[in-house]
């Protein structure tokens, strides 16, 4: 869950800039809807190394049903019992597809989710779990519209043991709620059974005094929602604000929405019911298929903490849309089709060229004949196929006059054809094997975090900075940029594409050590330190962020240097790689916690340091490494390998280093005058001396394919530990899954566990963007959200409430 439903300006679902709320919404939802997301409040967790804490908080991944990953989480609801938020939502089994009720709770107002397993299942497909209390019991109410009824369930042992209270109504509601207000209980929902139902467009309401009594239907069923762009089926729980409900609706598009909406009920009474649809705006999510909520978010559930204080609101959101897998399936099998028969045609043209049938095969054999036919049959026959055989050689001897591939034409013809068949091919395996385009973050221990990217420029270099904005402000983990103005005059706002805040940081006079001025406005532990003419893939930035989170004491970088000799001169990293080892990564492209980094730099002992950078206009990067190793007896630098940079400066005629002899030969000269007064740089470190030994973390993160009876045969209603599976009562289909699954993920793990070396995507995540969307669905996330009844403070932490 990961957005801010605020509609002044906020960020959910799709990808480009605020989205500025009309004024009158204020008046409607001042508070409840100036959500801010979780990364907003930089509320840290340094044992899930995240600095911040950033949504999504609940994914696929996280959520498990007899040992597989879950394929589908979304529709959650919050409940709230004493200092712990309990989170239900729905939990989709990737062998029988079937949707479960799943729990998770948080004990830090939010921030981290425990996972509690699978706390609801029945023979038929469950969702939208909507949890009350009722005369100090607690009730849920799911969609079981497949069975034909709604049901009411009370929780035993809560949150894990319910128990069939009794069936509320026999009709398929979908998305139904329950809520007191005016001194009666109100029961919405859309009934699937009501003679030509739409499924977003009607709402039925029943109503009484008691949840549990029998429930009167409105007057006015169905209740029409004719707006074109209006949906009315529920999408979360409705609140009462000011002394006035809103419904939280699906926004139009698809069969489950595409969108939120919000809709005051202006009337609600046994006869009678109005409602209009409140300016409400959640600001789209520009970073498209990167973003977790990219492509669509479809539910709400805000609710006041008793402190009257805060508001809390969870959300759910996917990165692609519905059946985006089984569009990619279709596509791909479609141009493996249209390669298939351009061969079989080549293949054609080619042999009735190269083919010349005899005539003689049409004359009539001399050996004794049967009696089946007769003479005048057996030379009818003979003529018929001596027509046939001359009129092909006739075809192939046009064919080869118009195209003979033994000519340089005819050669052409053929180079072009094996081409086309080429890039079809690999167009098609693209859209069968190469995922869904997203470059999504890596989680540690299920938390995800953000970094700040920093980059030094001058007006000269503008051009690069225009493309290097544009580029990474859409990689995942980027929350802002900071562009160190050193000469010149700066671009005005408008002039850079982004997608994410820019703050332009111009400094006084033109020195490289500005690139390490401590900057008390940066709200991320981690920096990333990036040169603007340096072009490499967001999955990069994502898998060095990640090693970085692993290791934020480190200088973490993608350009690796060996400097050794006496005196020490500066090499090259092909040198580095011939010798097989380095001792210092370039900042130029470089993950660092600049609270210690930016600290160190502007420490007294590096006063003479920072001299020497500026008389040489260089070596601010070896500076920063010297200092890390002067401060520590283990290696202080590590090498992630991108899979591809671009330097741009190659492009260019203002880059400092484009005269590469003289570059490192000044390089060199620093590398000198450092050693003296700071000693030498670490030890040698080898390119494969990341520890490859997984930790408790990693275990913790690997999915774990059980054993556990299959669906319907569940003995526990709480997650197996790894190791605790029984093999008793899997079913054949089960067992079949398990070792497909099992061979699956062996064949992700040899695609990926190599491609990037020890820092590479752990194999999961591959295996499970084709597992988890096998049946055609998308994996929805959650975000949680926090927002202060009288406007955001600075002041208000979580941990108040």
């Amino acid at each position: 869950m990961a957005s801010s439903p605020r509609p002044a300006a906020t960020a959910a679902a799709h990808r480009r800039g605020l989205i500025q709320r009309p004024p009158s919404a204020q008046a409607y939802l001042s508070a409840a809807a100036a959500l801010l997301v979780l990364a907003a409040w930089g509320i840290s967790k340094a044992d899930g190394a995240a600095w911040p804490v950033a949504n999504p908080v609940v994914t696929c991944a996280e959520v498990e049903d007899a040992g597989f990953p879950s394929s589908f989480v979304a529709k959650p609801f919050l409940f709230l019992q004493g200092d712990a938020i309990y989170m239900f939502f729905e939990t989709k089994n990737p062998i029988t597809s079937q949707g479960d009720i799943a729990a998770a709770v948080s004990e830090d107002a939010g921030v981290t989710w425990q996972q509690l397993g699978v706390v609801l299942d029945e023979e038929w497909h469950l969702s939208y779990p909507y949890v009350f209390t009722y005369k100090n019991k607690v009730y849920m109410m799911p969609e079981s519209s497949k069975n034909g009824d709604i049901r009411l369930y009370r929780a035993l042992d809560f949150p894990l043991k319910w128990e069939l209270e009794k069936v509320l109504l026999e009709k398929p509601l979908v998305d139904s709620v329950i809520i007191n207000f005016q001194g009666s209980y109100w029961l919405l929902g859309t009934d699937l059974s009501s003679y030509g139902a739409k499924r977003n467009r009607e709402i039925s309401i029943w109503y009484n005094n008691s949840p549990l009594s029998p429930w009167i239907p409105h007057k006015q069923n169905l209740i029409h929602n004719t707006g074109k762009m209006l949906s009315t089926r529920n999408g979360g729980r409705p609140f009462i604000y000011n002394g006035n409900l809103y419904r939280v609706g699906k926004g139009q598009g698809g069969g489950s929405g595409h969108g939120i909406q919000v809709f005051k009920v202006e009337i609600l009474k046994s006869n009678e019911y109005k409602e209009v649809e409140v300016p409400f705006v959640i600001n789209k999510q520009l970073k498209g298929r990167n973003a977790w909520n990219g492509a669509r978010s479809h539910h709400l559930d805000v609710q006041q903490l008793p402190s009257g204080k805060l508001w809390i609101g969870v959300m759910d959101g996917d990165r692609v849309p519905s059946g985006d897998s089984v569009h990619r399936l279709t596509i791909g099998y479609m141009i493996y089709g249209v390669v298939l028969i351009l061969v079989l045609v080549t293949g054609g043209l080619i042999g009735t060229i190269n083919c010349s049938l005899p005539l003689r095969w049409s004359l009539p054999h001399t050996e004794k004949r049967s009696g089946l036919f007769n003479v005048e049959q057996r030379f009818f026959l003979y003529h018929k196929l001596s027509s046939l055989i001359s009129n092909l050689n006739k075809l192939g001897s046009l064919i080869c006059g118009r195209i003979n591939y033994r000519t340089c034409k005819g050669r052409v013809y053929v180079v072009v054809v094996m081409l086309i068949l080429v890039v079809l091919t690999c167009v098609g395996t693209h859209y069968i094997y190469g995922g869904n385009g997203a470059e999504e973050p890596y989680p540690i221990k299920g938390k995800h975090s953000q970094f700040t990217l920093l980059t030094m420029t001058y007006d000269a270099r503008l051009w690069n900075l225009k493309m290097f904005v544009e580029h990474y402000s859409n990689c995942a983990s980027v929350r802002d940029i900071v562009v160190v103005w050193n000469k010149g005059q700066p671009p005005a706002q408008g002039e850079l594409k982004s997608v994410v805040p820019v703050r332009i940081r111009v400094e006084d006079r033109n020195s490289l050590n500005n690139r390490f001025n401590i900057d008390s406005e940066i709200k991320t532990k981690a920096v990333m330190e990036l040169d603007d003419d340096i072009m490499m893939t967001c999955d990069d930035l994502e898998r060095g962020f990640k090693v970085w989170r692993e290791h934020p004491d480190r200088i973490i970088g993608y350009y690796p240097r060996l400097s050794e000799g006496s005196p020490l001169e500066y090499r090259n990293e092909r040198y580095a790689r011939q010798q097989g080892g380095y001792n210092m990564v370039l900042t130029g492209a470089a993950f660092m916690d600049h609270g210690l980094a930016f600290k160190k730099y502007w420490s007294k002992e590096a006063e003479v340091g920072r001299q020497i950078v500026d008389s040489f206009f260089n070596c601010e990067d070896i500076l920063l490494n010297f200092l890390f190793a002067n401060a520590s007896l283990t290696s202080t630098a590590e090498y992630v390998k991108p899979a591809w940079a671009i330097d741009m400066s190659k492009f260019s005629g203002v880059a400092i280093s484009r005269n590469t002899q003289a570059h490192y030969h000044v390089r060199s000269k620093c590398l000198a005058k450092f050693s003296e007064i700071y000693g030498n740089l670490t030890a040698k470190r080898f390119f494969n001396s990341r520890e490859t030994q997984p930790t408790k973390a990693d275990e913790e993160d690997k999915f774990q394919v059980s054993d556990s009876p299959a669906e319907g045969q569940r003995t526990s209603l709480t997650l197996m530990p790894p190791g605790d599976d029984d093999d008793a009562g899997v079913t054949p289909a089960a067992a079949l899954a398990s070792a497909t699954t099992t061979l699956l993920r062996s064949y992700a793990g040899w695609i990926t566990g190599e491609r990037h070396g020890s820092v590479a995507a752990p194999w999961q995540l591959l295996a499970h963007r084709y597992l988890a969307t096998a049946d055609g669905t998308s994996c929805f996330h959650m975000l949680f959200m926090w927002s202060v009844v009288t406007g955001y403070t600075g002041g208000m932490n979580p941990s108040e409430i």
